[in-house]
């Protein structure tokens, strides 16, 4: 199982990007997953999560301004994040919880995107 984040890149203060991060191999389907970033020097934080009942829980630094959804047809999550600040600026990582067959899950990291908010 892999799990392939893509989108990141280089954006101005107030600018919009959308994260995806999509789950490849035998799996069934994903269960739940979140986005999580961390910045140099400081610890990996959830930024937002989404249950599989679609129910979503964001970081208070940024709700309102980012959106987690899913496809499950396509075994993705995705990231929309808007009004973006130069404090958005750090590495994102996409975690889920995968079904790999009935009855059996397990717990994947993708690679990380870079995000860098600057002027």
């Amino acid at each position: 199982v892999q799990l392939q984040a893509s989108g990141g890149g280089l954006v101005q203060p107030g600018g919009s990007l959308r994260l995806s991060c999509a789950a490849s191999g035998s799996i069934l389907s994903i269960n739940a997953a979140g986005w999580y970033r961390q910045a140099p020097g400081k610890q990996r934080e959830l930024v937002a999560a989404i249950a599989s009942d679609g129910s979503t829980n964001y970081a208070d630094s940024v709700k309102g301004r980012f959106t987690i959804s899913r496809d499950n047809a396509k075994n993705t999550v995705y990231l929309q994040m808007s009004s973006l600040k130069p404090e958005d600026t750090a590495r994102y990582y996409c975690n889920a919880d995968v079904w790999i067959r009935t009855g059996v899950r397990g717990s994947y990291w993708g690679q990380g995107t870079q995000v860098t908010v600057s002027s």
